[in-house]
């Protein structure tokens, strides 16, 4: 490394003009926060690249403040500006505590409907709208913050099944606790009265409309002739058993002497 001597400042005044030792060669050093840091001693802020110089001069207390009250969280902010998040935090929490408390009173505003500002509340008219649903009114986020027209958006986070639902109102403090407004369709269907409507509606099934087979015209049935039922047979009495001869029926042969002499057998002669 060749070592430098100063000579003197530029014309601008923002440069500084440097020369070797032997005069050959001249240089000009710009002089930034690196080389204040450095020549104070600051050995961390020296390493430090000018972009990182800048984001730090930026975050300023105010700065801060105001991104986080139009709805910057401090996670956000500090992974935004390569801070770490102590130092948007020690800032933040004032701000944070003010979103809170006007998404507090939001809840106790009047809503708009097409009639006029609604006798419940925005507490209850949300609270009515997920119990009717079957949902928890009690597992809900409410959160706030300022847009650029200095009016507040109030936010209403809740979880239906493995879906995160948000839905939006613009609040006007005034008498009665103020009214809000919805400002997009979720915010319209937890307002609406009609409280069997669903968050998300499905579309409709198309009904496709088919014709009903018409029935074959069937031939009369034939007419079946009247048959006359022909009486049973009566039943024939059993022939009566043939009588048995007895041995004594039988003819008897005569004897050859009464045939000789012309007797018959009943002893009888002719």
């Amino acid at each position: 490394m060749r070592e430098l001597r100063v000579v003197g400042l530029d014309v601008d005044g923002k440069r500084i003009i440097c020369e070797t030792a032997d005069s050959a060669e001249m240089f000009t050093l710009r002089v930034d926060d690196r080389l204040r840091a450095a020549l104070r001693g600051d050995k961390v802020a020296s390493n430090q690249t000018e972009i990182d110089l800048e984001v730090q001069s930026v975050l300023r207390p105010k700065e801060i403040q105001a991104k986080i009250r139009a709805g910057a969280s401090v996670e956000q902010l500090a992974a935004a500006a390569g801070v770490p998040v102590e130092r948007v935090e020690r800032f933040a929490h004032p701000v944070l505590l003010e979103r809170a408390r006007a998404a507090e009173l939001a809840t106790a505003a009047h809503p708009v409907l097409a009639d006029g500002p609604s006798v419940l509340t925005l507490l209850e008219t949300v609270t009515k709208a997920l119990v009717a649903r079957g949902l928890d009114p009690d597992a809900v986020a409410w959160d706030a913050w300022r847009n650029e027209d200095s009016r507040w958006t109030v936010q209403l986070a809740w979880k239906a099944g493995r879906s995160d639902n948000v839905a939006h109102f613009r609040f006007t403090p005034g008498s009665h606790g103020g009214v809000v407004t919805a400002s997009d369709d979720a915010a319209h269907q937890l307002i609406n009265p009609d409280f069997a409507r669903p968050l998300r509606p499905v579309a409709a099934v198309p009904q496709l409309e088919f014709e009903a087979p018409q029935p074959e015209p069937s031939a009369p049935p034939a007419q079946s002739a009247q048959v006359t039922p022909t009486p049973a047979p009566e039943p024939e009495p059993e022939p009566a058993p043939a009588p048995k001869r007895s041995r004594k029926a039988r003819a008897t042969v005569p004897a050859w002497e009464d045939v000789l002499l012309g007797v018959r057998s009943s002893g009888t002669q002719r």
